[in-house]
């Protein structure tokens, strides 16, 4: 019999943009699916009351659309196993926590915030670690009826079984191995009636039937618990796969917030395109992609979840930057455009547009990089660098009165008029073409001469080449 198709999911907390590492969950979760055919899901774990608004989840929907991900299954196109809004699911969570208390799983909690926190930091001092110590667990029935009715504030705890291993097989990191005694009863709903992520997660991934959980190994320790409670409901178990966290390029600290490559809100502000973005994380502790660049349709039948390595990946701003520049390299003229946005209206007619950005594609890695460049072109004074200075003097003023009078005779034609310049001038190659990138661009590097004469037309060409000749006239 095959094995069924997988069901993935990505269940990220609408608390702001996404984070790059969350970012590469998403993409590793998509390829998972997508590469043997099966379907992907999208829900939106919006349970935290005081952070939670509807701006919030289109914020995640449009970050993840941006990158160039879809979803089968999410809460802008329902689904057979909906609601994905974890905040609609209100009622799935009632049933679940209805049948753990049926079958007396579950004990309501009243120890305060104060009292656990006491109880971790005795429990780290004695060189354990913290778990919660069972205070409530043994309540008589009559104790728990007179704290109710006094209105003590009560959570509700999961009776985790003694004396088991529980046994899972990591996707990422192998077999895995704990013992009960060691987790402690945890909380599944809290004071407020909520469910709490133990409960909600694992519930959510066994009614919208996703069958492998790919997530960041912080998760790796959840579980076990996890799986304690699908046994206790008799819901079916995913695989699961946790991915080594992202750290931040100085140290073994996760990349986080308060890096400025954290978010792909800056990233894109940055403007860095979204096939720089997955072409990178494809590669960043996966090994199954090859050096040349993919596009999202191609991506997919290069990823292997064999190929996910179990180290750590530290963020490289060197070769997400390699990324971008192939990203610009193979974007179509029309999405540079889009990029490059209303700094290009300056330009004129789209035709115009168009040929200059086959000029400067190849020397621009972010949308502001070509604001000098679009000045190059345009109309007016610009400032010669010093390299320019000097090679404007070496070619003295005749040089640039021969390039006028042959500019006259050779028209629109680059060559005839670079081959005339030569013929009067005697200059060849590096000092012909050097002092006349000087003078027509401020800079003795850049773009293709040709093109950027030919959008500069006679008209600001003239004028460059005569105030070239008049500044090594006056010294």
């Amino acid at each position: 019999m095959s094995a069924p198709l997988p069901v993935t999911r990505f269940a990220p907390s609408p608390t702001g943009h996404l984070h790059l590492g969350n970012a590469r969950t998403a993409l590793f979760s998509y390829l998972a699916a997508r590469s043997e055919g099966g379907r992907f899901v999208l829900r939106i774990e919006d349970t935290d009351v005081a952070r939670n608004e509807p701006a919030l989840v289109d914020r995640v929907l449009d970050d993840l659309r941006w990158l160039g991900l879809d979803w089968d299954e999410g809460p802008d196109r329902g689904g057979p196993n909906g609601p994905y809004l974890q905040s609609e699911r209100g009622a799935v969570y009632a049933s679940a926590i209805a049948t753990l208390r049926a079958a007396g799983r579950v004990y309501p909690c009243f120890c305060t915030p104060e009292e656990l926190d006491l109880e971790r930091r005795a429990q780290r001092a004695a060189g354990r670690p913290p778990r919660y110590a069972g205070t409530c667990a043994a309540l008589s029935e009559e104790e728990v009826r007179r704290q109710t009715a006094a209105g003590t504030p009560s959570a509700l705890r999961f009776r985790v079984p003694a004396g088991r291993t529980i046994e899972f097989d990591d996707r990422i990191h192998g077999p895995q191995r704990f013992a009960s005694d060691d987790i402690g009863d945890f909380i599944v709903a809290r004071a407020d009636d909520s469910a709490s992520f133990f409960l909600s997660n694992a519930i959510d991934d066994a009614r919208m039937q996703v069958n492998l959980v790919l997530r960041g190994d912080d998760h790796l320790a959840n579980t076990p618990r996890q799986l304690l409670l699908l046994e206790a409901l008799g819901l079916p178990a995913p695989r699961y796969g946790h991915l080594p966290l992202l750290l931040a390029p100085s140290g073994g600290a996760p990349l986080s917030k308060r890096d400025r490559v954290a978010g792909l809100h800056e990233l894109r502000a940055q403007g860095y395109l979204p096939g720089a973005i997955v072409n990178y994380l494809l590669r960043l502790g996966h090994g199954g992609a090859p050096e040349h660049w993919l596009t999202p349709a191609q991506m997919h039948g290069h990823f292997r979840l064999a190929a996910v390595s179990r180290s750590a990946p530290h963020f490289d701003e060197t070769q997400l930057r390699h990324w971008q520049r192939e990203a610009v390299r193979h974007a179509s003229a029309g999405e540079l455009n889009g990029w490059l946005g209303p700094r290009l209206t300056a330009l004129g007619d789209e035709a115009r547009r168009d040929r200059f950005v086959a000029a400067v594609r190849g020397n621009i890695l972010f949308p502001d990089e070509a604001d000098p460049l679009i000045g190059m072109i345009s109309p007016g004074d610009i400032d010669a660098g010093e390299q320019a200075v000097a090679a404007l003097s070496e070619a003295g003023a005749a040089f640039f009165e021969q390039a006028i009078a042959s500019l006259a005779s050779a028209g629109a034609d680059f060559a005839a008029w670079t081959r005339a310049i030569g013929g009067a001038s005697g200059r060849r190659g590096a000092a012909l073409y050097k002092p006349l990138r000087a003078a027509l661009t401020g800079s003795t590097q850049g773009p293709e001469l040709a093109p950027l004469v030919e959008l500069m037309g006679p008209k600001v060409v003239t004028a460059r080449l005569r105030a070239a000749a008049r500044r090594v006239t006056s010294g």
